[in-house]
């Protein structure tokens, strides 16, 4: 924890930081405005939701440089406890959801994300880049070929602008520019005050007015768990991402906990539960964001812009906005993985949970389902070729009518079948030994083809012998096997 405090982690990119977190800070408004309205609730809930968390998770989170606010796959959950219960259960809503994430926090789910594939994780990125262009499709409906020329513009400035200097963010520079020009040419176009009304005061503290009691918790619990497992998991695959772009590490743990403690903040202050962004965070990361002042600065700007420069920020032509995030949608896509030469060298297995991972999250707009799915397939994959892995080999003694199967390999569920198959229940023999040395037996599956093998042949006359167990096998064995119990025959015929 006392690293979260030292001055390395807060002011060593100091300019940048803050320049990053102003570029931040305006992409937010629109986006915390668009999902507010996903979700319901008036636009004031989702921006005093990423005024709050972004502070709060700047102070206290895991992974610097990473940006945290209202999301829309949080806002895709809360639709129907809106439209069938109202705010105030959305913001009952929020507090649980905090309390559970840090629950998660406490328990280190964050450690489990070693269980994420590379594929899964390529997946997700690039699932999140086509979402975040399809987020912005809308502002070209009905749109005039002024508006395709100002977002032209804007992505000509951002990618021209650092062939000459960095000095400045060039999306800020777009923003600046494209804003510039609009108020002076009087264009008619639309503007991120036409998203929403913008509030005029900072948010104050109040409790959920709903029942305190089962019923209530009835409700919205189930909001609760869901909002706090896909808000961790968007978290941790997005501070994957940035710990990649950085060349740095986070703790997914502490995330947990930072986001859990920034969502029961924001309940009490009006705002909707969110989490991390990786559009935004990317943002701040291209634009030069690297410690946590860029995180902190994006909520204090977020609330500078809207208060006090509100009037202006709402003549903020989205055309300009919309540059900004193709920008981070073409810059967040994995290229490469799309590439012929990859589809040559990566495993078919690896391709197949790719794409499906980024079908799953672009058809259902949920993160969490696509990631779910993305790791099931891995996990069936990777069974499949380890049931692969068996090798038996089998040594006859003819003088002592004995044969010896040696097994290597591990014998589970997947397994079982070729496991079965290497034995030759048929052979005339007096004795076998089922040497199991080099494998071991790892759940019901593996003890149940084991009692099978035995008693097929110790219904032939055959005596069967195991030898070479290990403790972890030997032990499951002895809890679960029946074949030294009485009547095993018959239990087996039943089993």
């Amino acid at each position: 924890m006392s690293e979260i405090f030292t001055k390395k982690v807060w002011f060593s990119n100091v300019k940048n930081d803050l320049l990053a977190g102003a570029v931040v800070a305006l992409a937010l408004i629109p986006e915390a405005i668009a999902f507010s309205i996903i979700a319901g609730v008036d636009p004031q809930v989702g921006l005093y939701a990423s005024f709050s968390i972004a502070i709060i998770t700047a102070i206290i989170g895991g992974r610097p440089g990473m940006i945290s606010a209202a999301t829309g796959a949080m806002a895709l959950l809360m639709t129907t406890l809106v439209r069938d219960h109202g705010l105030q259960y959305l913001l009952a809503t929020t507090v649980l959801t905090g309390i559970l994430q840090i629950l998660w926090g406490w328990v280190k789910l964050g450690n489990q994300m070693r269980f994420v594939p590379r594929a899964v994780m390529v997946g997700f990125v690039n699932a999140l880049a086509i979402l975040i262009f399809q987020a912005q499709l809308p502002q070209f409906a009905g749109a005039s070929w002024l508006v395709y020329g100002m977002v032209a513009a804007g992505l000509g400035i951002i990618y021209g602008l650092p062939r000459f200097t960095k000095v400045v963010p060039s999306p800020l520079v777009a923003i600046v520019v494209i804003t510039a020009v609009s108020w002076a040419a009087g264009w008619q176009v639309h503007t991120v005050g036409d998203e929403g009304t913008l509030p005029t005061s900072l948010p104050m503290f109040l409790l959920p007015e709903v029942p305190f009691n089962f019923e209530t918790l009835q409700i919205i619990l189930p909001y609760a768990l869901g909002l706090s497992l896909v808000g961790l998991v968007e978290s941790f695959l997005t501070a994957n991402v940035i710990d990649d772009l950085t060349d740095t590490s986070s703790n997914k743990n502490q995330e947990a906990l930072a986001q859990g403690v920034a969502n029961i903040v924001t309940g009490f202050f009006g705002g909707m539960a969110g989490c991390a962004m990786i559009g935004q965070s990317v943002i701040n990361i291209r634009s030069g964001g690297r410690a946590r002042l860029s995180t902190l600065s994006a909520g204090i700007f977020l609330f500078i812009f809207i208060l006090v420069f509100g009037d202006w920020v709402a003549r903020i032509p989205m055309a300009a906005l919309v540059a900004v995030m193709i920008m981070v949608s073409i810059s967040t896509f994995n290229w490469q993985s799309i590439h012929p030469r990859s589809f040559r060298k990566v495993p078919k297995n690896e391709t197949t949970v790719m794409i499906t991972t980024v079908l799953i999250t672009v058809l259902t707009h949920n993160l969490a389902v696509g990631v779910i799915i993305g790791v099931a397939m891995s996990a069936i994959f990777f069974s499949r070729k380890i049931a692969n892995l068996i090798f038996i080999d089998s040594f006859l003694d003819e003088a002592a009518s004995k044969r010896i199967y040696s097994v290597n390999g591990q014998i589970f569920f997947v397994s079982v079948d070729s496991f079965l198959s290497s034995f030759d229940f048929r052979e005339e023999l007096a004795h076998v030994i089922v040497d199991l040395t080099h494998a071991h037996l790892w759940d019901q599956s593996a003890v149940d083809a084991v009692d099978k093998v035995v008693l097929r042949f110790r219904r032939r006359g055959v005596k069967v012998e195991l030898v070479g167990l290990n403790e972890a096998s030997a032990t499951l064995l002895e809890r679960l096997a029946i074949h030294d119990e009485p009547d095993a025959l018959g239990k087996m015929a039943s089993h």
